[in-house]
């Protein structure tokens, strides 16, 4: 007999490419996707989600209601979230506590009433704020870890679990980490395998990148129309520097927890691109160009936006050590693959990236 996973806003861009890799990868498993549709462009993922065999239920992780019409599951994958770092700051701070936080609590009630295991994905924006950002200086190339920090979680292979939790990291970054916290002691109580993954910039086909979150495809997309892309914040120099995780690789380490829960039960784990995959955005506006063949102007908007970082770069070093998981895929195929995804899908996609 197959196990019932479902996966919580399972029609977004993780949510999606997860049930579409673990249903092709294990055909007898029933996967639930379920989803509020709220993101525009979640919409597009129905039909292929049918194709695929997933199973689609409309609901909302605010609703307990909606979560005890699934009659039963064996693994949840907690996809769901309010995922934009500016989210709150505008005054609508109710909602991102309501999807983030509240919306954990009613998933871990209903996987307490079904004994289901855990995974859950969490962000590195739980880490503060002013640790990062101090541990930073700017260079040619952009910003770049200040390798006189004496910071413990701080290194040069970037930020591992470690680093210390003291201080403020945005409100979407506080729901997560209270959740995280529940999960914890959720899974204590009920003797349920967890496994929470602090994930740093993910990319790739099928995500509706927008200005404050899923910049990848919003970077690809200005440069293929040739529509305005400014550097925002520290001066408009595009200096911030991230890393990228193809979502590939995410969906090839969340099939490898599920084998391993009983050995992973309880562990933490940074997960991103590490060193090897992190550019400037700078750095990130070549390799678009390189990749669309146009180049555009890139204009510059020197305020800081609220929560903003200098540089993120996951250390990857426990995952690694721990499951022998690693990235896989570098940038110029995340970037490539996301071009090709949206040359192919290029009129159902421009209303919603343009």
């Amino acid at each position: 007999m197959g196990k019932t996973i479902l996966i919580t806003g399972g029609a977004g861009f993780v949510g999606s490419s997860l049930a579409f890799h673990l249903k092709q990868a294990d055909p007898g498993n029933r996967v639930v996707a379920l989803d509020n549709l709220k993101r525009r462009g979640s919409e597009l993922n129905l039909a292929r989600l049918k194709a695929a065999g997933v199973e689609f239920m409309h609901g909302d992780v605010r609703q307990p209601r909606d979560l005890e019409a699934i009659q039963g599951f064996d693994i949840l994958l907690e996809c769901s979230a309010e995922p934009s770092v500016l989210a709150g700051y505008g005054g609508d701070s109710r909602y991102v506590v309501d999807t983030n936080l509240v919306g954990t609590v009613n998933c871990l009630e209903a996987a307490a009433r079904h004994g289901a295991s855990i995974i859950f994905l969490s962000t590195s924006r739980v880490y503060p704020i002013e640790t990062i950002n101090a541990a930073c200086i700017e260079g040619e190339n952009g910003f770049f870890i200040d390798p006189g920090k004496r910071v413990p979680g701080i290194s040069g292979n970037g930020f591992g679990e470690d680093l210390p939790l003291k201080g403020t990291r945005s409100l979407y970054g506080a729901t997560k980490l209270a959740s995280e916290l529940l999960i914890t002691e959720y899974a204590a109580m009920h003797g349920l395998r967890s496994v929470i993954n602090r994930c740093g910039v993910i990319a790739g086909p099928w995500q509706m990148g927008k200005t404050d979150q899923g910049f990848a495809v919003l970077w690809i997309a200005r440069h293929h129309w040739g529509l305005p892309l400014s550097y925002t914040g520290f001066g408009g120099r595009g200096s911030q520097v991230r890393d990228m995780l193809h979502i590939d690789d995410l969906c090839e380490l969340i099939s490898l927890q599920l084998r391993n829960l009983d050995r992973l039960g309880g562990m933490t784990f940074n997960v991103g691109g590490g060193p090897a995959n992190s550019l400037s955005l700078r750095g990130y506006s070549k390799l678009a160009a390189d990749t669309t063949g146009r180049t555009i102007t890139v204009g510059s908007a020197p305020d800081d936006r609220p929560g903003d970082l200098k540089l993120y770069i996951t250390d990857n070093s426990l995952i690694t050590a721990t499951t022998g998981w690693a990235p896989k895929r570098d940038l110029r195929t995340l970037f490539a693959d996301t071009h090709r995804w949206l040359a192919d899908h290029e009129e159902e996609l421009r209303p919603i990236l343009t």
